[in-house]
């Protein structure tokens, strides 16, 4: 063989060679990378949707979560049914196609609440089995989207919590606020080690049979008064069991009971009669003629009254005239020194002639 032919049959086995290390690095690639097997055999079935939500083309298809295929196509079906605008193309393997039962329900699954969306197959009870081609029944998408927006309202509400927390924790380390000062005031931690301070004098003074409280810890003085006034109370309590006493007869007494409950008969007689216009108080409460009667003396009363503040009459005259009023002032005057000098010479006032005819 030529030089030139060895040289080119070299080449081309150097090719073929990396051709085929190529292809066993790409068959490496898949089977470490990939979701599926290389050589299994697959068949397509479809499932409808409401709506996408957001699922993408190589998702996982899952049955019961053990993984069984991926997502082929995600298209607009055509249709108007509600629940049917968005059409799923699943390449399933075709050793789970036993697994699928024509009374599964796919539907849309998430690992977590912002995890990458998947079909999940639950699968059914029928001994049918859905066929290559098939479509597989769905579940409402709109369940899904409600459990998604109530995680991220969830997620917000934990964000605002977390601020919160994250601005009261800020002030406690500055020392504002009471806890913060409770935990960076020197001042205020001394205040409240001699306060438990204190106490602690307290409690061992309490401990001691000194001072009052100690005393009436200790001592047996104040618990015999304490016995002896409790005494005196069973003494007290057991005369009025008895009906010693007033109050012991007020409790006993059936003839005083007795008088009690006949007064307040006759007081509820008495309000009877009232009520009924009986005697006179009865009639000041039910008279319309003494009631008319008093309203008639009253208007003339304060008839009287007016013409009075207005200086008619003698009475009035004294009320409002000023010359009458010093006029009587002056009247009384003089009869006052008249009456002093009667008291004090009262020979010049009472003189008697006798005379004989």
């Amino acid at each position: 063989m030529s030089p030139a032919k060895k040289t080119g049959w070299a080449q081309l086995r150097v090719g073929l060679m990396a051709i085929i290390a190529l292809v066993i690095l790409g068959v490496l690639i898949f089977l470490l990378t990939g979701t599926q097997k290389l050589f299994a055999d697959h068949v397509t079935v479809y499932t409808y949707l409401a709506d996408s939500a957001a699922l993408t083309v190589k998702a996982p298809v899952r049955i019961n979560g053990i993984l069984a295929g991926k997502i082929s196509k995600v298209a607009l079906s055509g249709e108007t049914a509600p629940r049917r605008i968005i059409r799923i193309d699943m390449e399933i393997e075709k050793d789970f196609m036993d697994q699928i039962p024509v009374d599964s329900i796919a539907a849309i699954s998430s690992e977590n609440v912002l995890g990458a969306k998947f079909i999940n197959i639950r699968k059914g009870q029928s001994n049918v089995k859905v066929q290559a081609g098939g479509e597989v029944q769905s579940l409402d998408t709109r369940d899904f989207d409600e459990i998604f927006q109530q995680g991220y309202a969830l997620l917000t509400q934990l964000q605002g919590i977390l601020k919160r927390v994250d601005a009261i924790v800020s002030l406690v380390e500055v020392g504002k606020g009471t806890i913060g000062k409770l935990l960076v005031d020197e001042e205020l931690y001394n205040r409240i080690i001699a306060i438990v301070s204190e106490g602690q004098k307290i409690t061992r003074a309490m401990s001691t049979p000194q001072g009052t409280i100690g005393k009436l810890l200790y001592e047996d003085t104040v618990i015999n008064d304490f016995r002896a006034s409790m005494a005196k109370v069973d003494s007290l309590l057991l005369g009025l069991q008895q009906g010693e006493g007033t109050a012991g007869k007020l409790l006993k007494d059936e003839a005083l009971y007795a008088e009690f409950r006949g007064s307040v008969a006759e007081l509820r007689q008495m309000v009877v009669d009232l009520n009924a216009g009986k005697g006179t108080a009865g009639k000041l409460l039910k008279s319309e003629e003494l009631h008319n009667q008093i309203r008639g003396s009253l208007a003339k009363i304060d008839t009287i009254i007016d013409k009075i503040n207005a200086g008619q009459g003698t009475i009035g005259q004294l009320m409002v005239n000023p010359q009458l009023y010093d006029t009587l002032t002056g009247v009384t005057g003089e009869m006052q020194q008249l009456i002093k000098d009667i008291r004090a010479n009262p020979k010049k006032f009472l003189r008697i002639k006798l005379a004989l005819f």
